[in-house]
């Protein structure tokens, strides 16, 4: 259960970071004004909140791990929303990232 918790809280963070940055992005390059900014300012509070959820104590652990949730958030994002196409090295690339995250949060730790 506590894996299961940990990675509806990295999907939920990463939303709220990746969509935060998205509304930024729309309100500042798309011109599409102050409430986007906005609703982007607050969507990427969230986030950092939604990180302190996490079940492991260590903040330098959970932001490594959540760095490669971003990256292949990022892309899943950018396909879904933006209709970007990821060639085989973007793919790739995710894939190393999410292992390092597998490794990083799920591997057996030895407690000396």
């Amino acid at each position: 259960m506590t894996v299961l918790r940990s990675i509806v809280l990295f999907l939920l963070a990463a939303t709220a970071e990746i969509g935060g940055a998205w509304l930024v992005w729309q309100g500042v390059r798309e011109q599409r004004g102050l409430l986007w900014i906005g609703a982007g300012v607050l969507a990427l509070g969230a986030y950092g909140f939604v990180a302190t959820l996490q079940p492991d104590a260590n903040f330098g652990r959970i932001l490594a791990a959540y760095g490669g949730v971003f990256v292949a958030g990022s892309l899943a994002w950018g396909m879904v929303v933006d209709g970007f196409r990821p060639d085989r090295f973007d793919v790739i690339g995710a894939a190393v990232c999410l292992v390092g995250v597998g490794i990083i949060m799920y591997a057996p730790r030895v407690v000396s």
